[in-house]
């Protein structure tokens, strides 16, 4: 195939399935660098709220204009969560009736909505704390190789393919596709598209699939929006298994694993439908345990939620997360190379920008973001520094921005938020302990069931004592009452849920039952 390979260092996808969770992560080079978590119990995807992980990345709405916002400009819209979303004069820019506004002006947001209007718009990032979901009348439509873009014309090549001569050549091809579907109607108003990184390479006839996919997807949305009556769902993304096939794994994936026979089945039916090429690389693995095992994924994601990550020479980094930004420190510790204070400096600094390269990418972490470096005076050394951290960044599917060190040692740089991170996800705040924060009920719950999963393998048959704070368990038996049901039938055997007032939240004990 012409283009040859991309430059990522993509190695292994992992996908764990559990009763009332998905995770996924992603390693390169054998290292983890993404973690992303859906919630699959029935009262999440019921409220499809985000809340409790279950993302809304990708759902367009038909909702109504609740209240415009001159001020903010912004509106709020009702789209049926427990929050409206907030609508931006930038996202609604498509809709504004006035026209010979210079590229870069924004339109009042009372020229292009108004309250009680009826209109399209798609969640482009998930509610995270006590905002709503971010909404976009830009709506697109994302395939395995294209991003389709209605009532807009044109292509536009992914930043990450960077090969001037593939890129001319998949912007030939994708123009040719695209004026051959506008001419025959089948997008059914015009339409550009956006060429992903995983198009690299990719032939004529395979780009026009799934451009032809993305079409007959459309059509689908504006036949759906003609008898919808607003607040409604008009379009859902590929559920997380789907959704994981079509944006993490690449030519350079060398292999998915998964422990879920009937998740197994859905991965080969979606690269059987979108990239053959990649199903021979797709493996259910069986025995005790999770996927993540091998990996020790559940001790990096304990390390994860951790301020404080240490460094190979004997330093640290500590990560604090506030509602306005998140502030990394650098400390050199006991560590102190013997040509001097500076090489010291150098050393710790280039330690520390390649953890915070994987601590941001795992951890979820985005808006602002400032970095308190060890001081250096030598500035090709602060250039070494700056490079690491720009070419870690690279990787990072998740657009970012880089400035200069400041003369006190200070790195901004943004990261664009896409949905809650892991500390939000995971962990809630708790007060009078001594802890800032403490794993939420859901999240120890979810712990219980794997913990008992792996009993079950380990004594086939046997009753089963899970015992854990009385909230975890009453989160199990409660509303969420399917999930011990479902249990039973996992593990073949009688399990018996034991609240136990005196544990502390996050303590579990799972064992044969006495």
């Amino acid at each position: 195939m012409p283009g040859g390979r991309s430059e990522s260092m993509t190695e292994e996808v992992l996908i764990n399935v559990g009763l009332g969770e998905i995770r996924v992560a992603v390693l390169e080079e054998g290292k983890p660098v993404e973690f992303v978590l859906e919630r699959t119990s029935e009262d999440d995807l019921k409220e499809k709220t985000g809340r409790a992980g279950h993302s809304l990345l990708g759902n367009i709405f038909y909702g109504r204009v609740q209240r415009v916002l001159p001020g903010m400009q912004a509106a709020f819209v009702d789209v049926g969560l427990q929050r409206a979303g907030f609508l931006g004069a930038r996202e609604a820019k498509c809709l504004c009736e006035l026209t010979g506004l210079d590229e870069g002006t924004l339109p009042p947001i009372s020229s292009c909505v108004t309250e009680g209007q009826s209109i399209l718009v798609q969640a482009t990032k998930d509610p995270i704390g006590e905002k709503g979901v971010r909404l976009s009348a830009n709506v697109t439509l994302p395939g395995r190789l294209l991003v389709m873009v209605p009532n807009q014309s044109g292509v536009v090549m992914s930043r990450r393919i960077e090969d001037e001569a593939e890129r001319e050549r998949l912007s030939i091809v994708v123009t040719r596709i695209a004026e051959k579907l506008n001419a025959l109607g089948v997008t059914g108003e015009p339409a550009g598209f956006i060429v992903r990184t995983a198009a690299i390479g990719m032939e004529e006839a395979a780009l026009e699939e799934d451009a032809r996919r993305l079409a007959a997807d459309w059509a689908e949305v504006r036949a759906a929006e003609k008898n919808a009556s607003p607040p409604d769902v008009l379009f859902h993304d590929l559920d997380p298994v789907a959704k994981t096939m079509r944006d993490f794994v690449s030519m350079d994936t060398a292999r998915v694993e998964l422990d879920d026979a009937k998740a197994y089945e859905e991965a080969v039916r979606y690269c059987n439908r979108a990239m053959p090429h990649m199903a021979e690389r797709v493996r259910l693995v069986n025995g005790p345990g999770s996927v993540f095992d091998e990996h020790d994924i559940d001790g990096v994601i304990e390390q994860a939620l951790d301020p404080r990550f240490e460094l190979p020479s004997g330093g640290w980094i500590t990560i604090e997360t506030t509602e306005a930004l998140t502030a990394i420190d650098v400390n050199s510790g006991r560590y102190t190379a013997s040509t001097g204070l500076e090489e010291t400096s150098v050393r710790t600094n280039i330690e520390a920008a390649e953890a915070i390269v994987d601590q941001v990418r795992l951890r979820g972490t985005g808006g602002l973001i400032v970095i308190d470096f060890i001081h250096m005076n030598d500035p090709a050394n602060i250039e070494k520094v700056l490079d690491t951290l720009n070419t870690g960044f690279e990787k990072d599917r998740v657009p970012t921005q880089v400035s200069a060190m400041s003369e006190f040692g200070l790195v901004e740089m943004t990261r664009k938020r896409v949905r809650e991170p892991l500390e939000k996800l995971l962990t809630e705040p708790i007060y009078g302990d001594g802890r800032a924060r403490v794993k939420t009920r859901a999240t120890v719950a979810n712990e219980l069931l794997r913990a008992i999963d792996r009993v079950a393998a380990r004594y086939p048959g046997a009753e089963i004592s899970a015992r854990a704070a009385p909230g975890v368990i009453s989160w199990l038996e409660g509303s969420h009452g399917r999930l011990v049901r479902e249990l039973e039938t996992r593990v073949a055997g009688t399990v018996y849920l034991e609240p136990m007032p005196g544990f502390d939240r996050e303590q579990i004990d799972v064992g044969p039952a006495r």
